[in-house]
């Protein structure tokens, strides 16, 4: 999975609303803070239970991490428009749309990110 083109296509969305490209990085970045916040909450309150959740809400929260990042570059003027140049955008978001979901397997999206930039040699 490529974690920059499922920003890019979250941020698109089907018409390419300008609005949707800031709801879309609002949401990744409360995903990255208020899941580090939550999961240190729930890990601090103690318990297997607590421990266990806040956990895996901070890998999730982690998965936001790298979609944050390549969100922040794209909403650039123009940086949107220029990644998804020659993309069939709709096949894409059917594509990307039930693969999203991978975002709650903690960690997940990060260990994509990381091969893809390391296949990359970025």
């Amino acid at each position: 999975m490529d974690v920059r083109r499922l920003a890019a296509i979250d941020m698109y969305g089907s018409v390419g609303a300008r609005w949707r490209r800031w709801v879309i990085l609002g949401e990744f970045l409360l995903g990255v803070i208020g899941g580090l916040a939550l999961g240190i909450y729930l890990i601090l309150l103690g318990g297997t239970g607590q421990l266990v959740f806040g956990l895996w809400v901070l890998g999730v929260a982690l998965n936001y991490a790298p979609l944050s990042v390549y969100a922040l570059m794209l909403i650039a003027p123009g940086a949107l428009e220029r990644e998804l140049a020659g993309v069939d955008v709709l096949a894409q978001l059917r594509h990307y749309t039930t693969r999203q979901f991978a975002v709650l397997v903690p960690l997940l999206l990060v260990a994509f990110d990381l091969r893809r930039r390391r296949n990359a040699g970025t």
